[in-house]
């Protein structure tokens, strides 16, 4: 598909994430001829800018990003970006915006066609959506809506932000983005799983002994500490990137590759998502806060952080189902700030066999997501100048030149908005599931944090998080893989 007409409307124009990561995508999708001579992007954000500042930030973006390029194709691609000043709470600008939206709509032939992309401060969301449907401001061609996360706080706020968008949009027009199911490696593990014989053959309850998911920081807070206050670990990364992993590893085999078929996989296996009481939070679920040392701050003493906060930096806890493939195995997962490193990976655990050489190690399968992106399988072999057995790794990984062809998420994930494959995105009936499960367990914390007994345990930073964490496998000889 090449030459998309569309008017591409940015929410939040002028801020972080448009020039980090949105400029620079759309610049490759242009290069690559996707969006061309028929497509305009008009900028939206409270700061009094000109067309020629937003593309000149445009093309700072592109430098700051590309080590090379035609400064030919930079000046044509921005000459297809537009500014306007806009309050969200204004609906006269709406009116204003509508009329630039039509007017580049005739200019550049974009057949009636509207993307619009929220990139602004979730609080605004749903403000954003009611006026695009009271203002009309949706085109005659096709309508698409991105959203950022978070999708709401909770179950209840979720659901509200979801009728003020389906009001103007259908369910097959939203594209809620979690950037993670763009990486290459997450990716990977649908073609891994049901591609080769040997992986799909032990994929089940009867082989797997337990999946582990890992999301570990190294930095704390820094300068989020008022975002951070209002979300927690919890909200931040298990209600998004952490459960699309796991949907990802524990659904069943899809009738095909559509989006359709893949989101009815998914759902299928999310309808069986085990939500916890509050005896099982209590029991299969950790949470804490770093500590200070002596060159560090603790989590209560960062900049704009509640001295007596009870946000945790470090949350563990425990997923089943009851079907799918591997129903009623645990897959576990930890998230946090200030670990020893950052690394973001998966352990599928395969269960100990008897052997005659004695005393044995697990297979283990690792798909290790950030910093490298590559796939390795840990099995056992023959010590070479004495008697016994070692570990050994089996490695699939990228060449310099194939990680060179890898489109960064964004890139990848706007592509699919542009033809309208909606596979890696998340539908409203996997979201309301997620957050189902991350309501229980709020709901269990608060009820702690009221009784005046938070159980939040205090971990030491640089390290890989509290030791607590090891007491919510079912199994005295489980443990963490990576350590």
């Amino acid at each position: 598909m090449k030459n998309i007409p569309v008017v591409m409307i940015i929410f939040g124009g002028s801020g972080d994430l448009a020039h980090r990561k949105l400029y620079p995508a759309l610049f490759n999708l242009y290069e690559q001829g996707l969006i061309h001579d028929n497509f305009a992007v008009i900028g939206t954000a409270r700061r009094p800018w000109s067309h020629e500042y937003l593309r000149g930030q445009v093309s700072d973006a592109i430098h700051e990003t590309h080590t090379e390029v035609d400064e030919n194709d930079v000046k044509d691609f921005t000459s297809h970006f537009y500014y306007q000043s806009h309050d969200v709470t204004n609906v006269e600008h709406y009116v204003t915006l509508k009329e630039l939206a039509q007017e580049l709509d005739d200019r550049y032939s974009a057949q009636g066609n509207r993307l619009f992309y929220m990139a602004m401060a979730p609080r605004f969301f749903g403000t954003i959506a009611t006026h695009i449907d009271d203002q009309h401001l949706t085109g005659s061609g096709f309508n698409r809506i991105v959203v950022e996360k978070p999708f709401g706080r909770d179950l209840k706020s979720a659901e509200e932000l979801n009728k003020q968008i389906t009001a103007s949009f259908s369910e097959n027009e939203i594209f809620r983005i979690d950037h993670y199911l763009g990486k290459e490696m997450i990716q990977n593990i649908l073609p891994m799983r049901f591609t080769n014989p040997l992986i799909k053959n032990i994929w089940n309850k009867g082989n797997l002994k337990n999946i582990q998911v890992t999301f570990a920081e190294r930095l704390g807070v820094e300068a989020r500490g008022e975002y951070y206050e209002t979300s927690g670990a919890l909200r931040d990364m298990v209600q998004n990137h952490i459960f699309q992993i796991i949907t990802l590893l524990a659904m069943p085999e899809p009738e095909n590759i559509s989006s359709e078929a893949i989101h009815k996989a998914k759902q299928e296996l999310l309808e069986s998502l085990i939500i916890p009481n509050a005896e099982q939070v209590k029991k299969d679920f950790v949470r804490g806060q770093y500590a200070g040392s002596d060159t560090t701050f603790a989590y209560k003493k960062e900049p704009k952080v509640n001295p007596n906060s009870l946000t945790e930096t470090y949350v563990a806890g425990k997923v089943k189902f009851e079907r799918g493939p591997i129903a009623d195995v645990p897959i576990y997962f930890r998230t946090g700030k200030k670990f020893k490193e950052k690394k973001n990976r998966i352990d599928i655990v395969l269960k100990h066999i008897n052997t005659p050489y004695g005393q044995a190690y697990s297979n283990n399968i690792t798909i290790e997501i950030d910093p490298k992106s590559r796939i390795f399988i840990t099995i056992n072999g023959k010590k070479i100048s004495e008697e016994g057995i070692r570990r050994e790794n089996l490695d699939y990984t990228f060449s310099k030149s194939e990680l060179a062809e890898v489109p960064d998420g964004y890139e990848r994930l706007l592509h699919d908005v542009f033809v309208n494959d909606s596979t890696n995105f998340t539908h409203w009936s996997e979201l309301k599931r997620y957050w189902m499960f991350i309501d229980a367990i709020e709901d269990a914390w608060q009820k702690e944090n009221e009784a005046g007994n938070p159980d939040i345990v205090q971990y030491a930073p640089y390290r890989m998080g509290p030791t607590e964490s090891n007491h919510i496998f079912e199994s005295p000889t489980e443990h963490w893989i990576y350590e």
